[in-house]
């Protein structure tokens, strides 16, 4: 039995506020991404989505871009249904 997933709490402005700086990148590309990604979030993000995109923000500019292109497969690490997901939104952007 899986967990259920559950929407950031009453802090979610200050929670979403957070991982949107965080998301902040020194390579342009990886931001406007990631600025899509987040001006289509029309709904709370689930505890599940914001580890993913932690998961993803802990990476370097570079392993993400190579990512985000598709140039590069996901790490064995990363490699989870959530982040497979988020991801292959990112890819979409």
């Amino acid at each position: 039995m899986q967990p259920a997933t559950t929407a950031v709490s009453a802090d979610s402005a200050t929670e979403l506020s957070r991982l949107r700086w965080r998301a902040r990148r020194g390579m342009l590309e990886n931001d406007l991404i990631l600025q899509r990604y987040f001006a289509q979030c029309d709904t709370p993000l689930h505890s599940d989505e914001v580890a993913a995109l932690n998961a993803l923000l802990a990476l370097d500019d570079n392993t993400l871009f190579d990512l985000l292109l598709r140039n590069t497969p996901l790490p064995v690490d990363l490699d989870r249904p959530q982040v497979r997901k988020l991801l292959d939104t990112l890819q979409r952007l």
